[in-house]
Order: C-alpha cells, then structure tokens, then sequence
C-alpha cells in the first residue's frame, strides 16, 4: 500500500468535508471532556471518602439534665456512668477496636461551640449545661463503628451513639449523583460523535463515488479504498480527544490544584498524577471509537 497517496487521499477527504470534521471535533471534545470530567470525580469522591472516613468520630453524648430521649431521664449522667462508659471503652472487648478515645465535658463542649459558630446569633442563647458531655471515639477501622455503636447505646447515662460518617453520606451521594449525570451526558455526546463520524464518512465516501468506482476498475483492493476513509474518522476525533486532554488538564491544574487546594487546605483533592492517567484513556477512547465508527460505516457502504 503507498503511504503517500493513502495520506492524500485523506487530506483531500477532510478539505472536502471541512465542515463536518470541524463538527466531529467538537463534538468529540464536548463528549470525551464529559467523560474525563466524570472519572476524575469519582476518583474524587473516592479520594474524599478515604480521607474523611478515616477521620469520622463515633460521638457516644451523655444524657443531660433536660435530655428524656435515649436511655435519659431527665437527669445528667453520674461520674459513676461516666466511668462504666470509659472502663467499656478500654474493656478487652472494644479496645482492640479503638485508637483513640477522649472525654469532652460541658464546658469544653462549649467553648468548641463558640468557635465554629462564632458568628451566629445563637451562641447568646445556648449555656454550657445545654451541651452533653460526649466521648469521642477514633476507630482504627471506620467500618466497624456498629459495634461500637451495639455496645454503648442501651447503658445507662447514654443518650446516643453517633456514626459521623452518617453525616457525610449526604454529600457523598450527591457527588455520585453528579458523577453519574456527567456519565449520562457523556454516553449520549460519545453516541452523537459515533453517529457523526459515520455521516462523515458516508458523506465523504459518497462525494469520491467516482473515483471510487475507477479504483475497483483498476482492482484496488477494498484494504487501499477504507484506510483513507477510517484515517478521515481517526485524525478527527483524535483532535478533538487531544483537545478534551487539554481541557481535563486545565481544569486539574487552574480549578483544583490552584483553586480549591488553596481554599480548603484540610481536604485531599486529586492532582495531576490522576489526570496523567486519565487523559490518555480518554484520548484512546476517542480514537478507538473513531476507528471502529468508521470502519463500521465505510464498510456498508461499499457493501464488503
């Protein structure tokens, strides 16, 4: 096969068709960014559960002296329930659960709260004794907080055992709802690209109808007559997939690596190490379904 006249070939294809491979391109940037955009946000998400879970609490509050909910009576927990509380803490049963454990009284409690709401009007109306008493416990292994959770809730002088990582589960299954969005939309602009692509080359294949048919005279083979054709497919999504790498990149380094690391230093955020990885895949992606779209199309409409 000769590698020059197959090459003009293609370029006398995409000159013909400018038009059409200017609208392959983007939409097979818009379509394969989506998708880059979608694995690093769950890569995200992944990265933030490892990382916030590890340092989810289990809170087990301490009845106070208005508290009737729990195992509460309207009476504050005795120093002798503090210390049954802290002596199952480090019984043989959950110690080898547990990597830290740390008691925080009323007034620790409220000094804590008038830091994280300092601006709020509330902390004029909240005193120390409306505050439990609470021990905080970290747990080598996050997973495991039911047991504490089964161990603690029916003693005495307990209100409540609380999982933290319960808090977080909001946000988390609604960064997976995101995700998938951005999945969905990206299935649907990769389907457009696959279908554009094969007009494309229907289209390109159709205006070359008469060279076509001279080249089967002379008996170029049906290998000679695609590769041009799947080429034409191939070089204009691989443009577009390079220009989706690009975008995924920026995004990386100006959004999250400059932005958000800067503004929220005590959270994990992925990085360009994540973004080496991706952007290839997206680029292979890409250009697979091009090749494959193409083939496909060319194929039935020389009927071979």
């Amino acid at each position: 096969m000769r590698l020059g006249l197959v090459m003009a070939e293609v370029g006398s294809g995409l000159r013909r068709n400018a038009s059409m491979v200017v609208s392959v391109v983007l939409v097979t940037f818009i379509s394969l960014t989506f998708v880059g955009t979608a694995i690093l946000l769950q890569m995200q998400i992944n990265q933030m559960k490892g990382y916030w879970y590890d340092r989810a609490q289990v809170a087990v509050y301490l009845c106070t002296d208005t508290d009737t909910t729990g195992n509460c009576t309207g009476a504050k927990a005795t120093d002798d329930q503090r210390a049954q509380i802290k002596q199952q803490l480090e019984s043989s049963t959950l110690k080898p659960y547990i990597e830290k454990a740390y008691f925080e009284d009323q007034q620790d409690a409220y000094t804590r709260f008038k830091q994280q709401f300092k601006d709020s009007p509330a902390t004029e109306f909240v005193k120390p004794e409306y505050l439990n008493e609470t021990f905080w416990v970290n747990l080598k292994n996050p997973s495991q907080a039911d047991v504490l959770v089964e161990s603690l809730s029916k003693v005495a002088g307990v209100q409540s055992v609380v999982d933290q990582r319960g808090y977080l589960q909001p946000i988390f299954n609604l960064l997976n709802a995101s995700s998938y969005t951005a999945i969905g939309i990206a299935a649907l602009m990769l389907v457009a690209a696959v279908l554009l692509i094969a007009t494309t080359i229907r289209l390109s294949a159709f205006s070359r109808r008469r060279e076509l048919g001279i080249m089967r005279l002379v008996g170029a083979s049906n290998r000679f007559i695609q590769t041009p054709f799947v080429l034409e497919g191939v070089i204009a999504a691989a443009v577009g997939a390079v220009l989706a790498g690009g975008a995924i990149t920026a995004v990386v380094w100006f959004f999250v690596r400059n932005y958000l690391t800067k503004r929220f230093s005590g959270t994990a955020f992925i990085g360009m190490d994540d973004a080496a990885i991706v952007v290839p895949a997206v680029i292979v992606i890409g250009v697979v379904l091009a090749a494959i779209s193409a083939s496909i199309a060319i194929r039935r409409y020389l009927k071979v």
